[in-house]
């Protein structure tokens, strides 16, 4: 296999980085970027929350797919005013120019499109807001989440604890996340935030550091 120069220096000065480049190739070899949209139990009436709106494509597809109420998440300004300009006519999607976290604060972001991102090491030209999650989707008077999509360009590593912690992880039936590796020390915390995630989900499939999936184990009865 041929490997570019640019990869090889990159993986000469972060062998951590390999993972992501093995978990690729399994995803396009096995087919999932089609696979992944094959989610039983999903239909009009539904909601779903997308945490990383940028265009749009994915709440877009969502609506299409099946018909379920879409909360797009999107801090970055002009993403978000796009947003809104795109889903204009359709009530069932629902645009929130902010972030999900742990902390109200402001969120310092690179403007690189859909890579935009607070910790990727990218200059920070762009401000968006934070709120904190479990209150702010509290005030949306949601009573359960059939999915929510998760790609944030490391913003999961507050999101994903401030569910967790909130309880608000137990109410949503399945999660797709997309872990970023920027830092070494983020496989420690996808590890833990994994190990909370177990307490009320399984994991249906992984690809590290690309897609996996976990879904809420039902109710114990009796």
């Amino acid at each position: 296999m041929k490997i570019s120069l640019s990869r090889w220096r990159e993986l000469r000065q972060k062998p951590w980085r390999r993972q992501v480049y093995q978990s690729h190739r399994r995803w396009r070899r096995d087919g999932m970027e089609a696979h992944r949209w094959d989610v039983e139990g999903i239909g009009p009436g539904d909601v779903v929350l997308d945490f990383g709106g940028f265009a749009g494509d994915w709440a877009a597809r969502a609506r299409e797919r099946w018909g379920a109420r879409v909360h797009v998440f999107e801090p970055h300004p002009a993403f978000a005013r796009r947003l809104v300009e795109r889903f204009r006519g359709d009530a069932d999607v629902v645009v929130h120019p902010v972030a999900l976290g742990q902390a109200e604060g402001v969120l310092k972001l690179s403007d690189s499109g859909d890579a935009s991102s607070a910790v990727s090491g990218a200059p920070a030209t762009v401000e968006g807001r934070v709120a904190v999650a479990g209150a702010y989707l509290d005030a949306l008077s949601i009573d359960r989440v059939a999915l929510a999509k998760i790609n944030i360009e490391g913003g999961e590593y507050d999101l994903l604890p401030a569910l967790l912690e909130s309880g608000w992880a137990s109410r949503i039936e399945r999660f797709q996340i997309q872990f970023h590796l920027y830092a070494e020390a983020d496989q420690a915390r996808r590890q833990a935030i994994g190990e909370g995630l177990a307490r009320t989900h399984d994991l249906d499939w992984e690809y590290p550091f690309i897609w996996e999936q976990w879904s809420r184990r039902p109710a114990p009865t009796g």
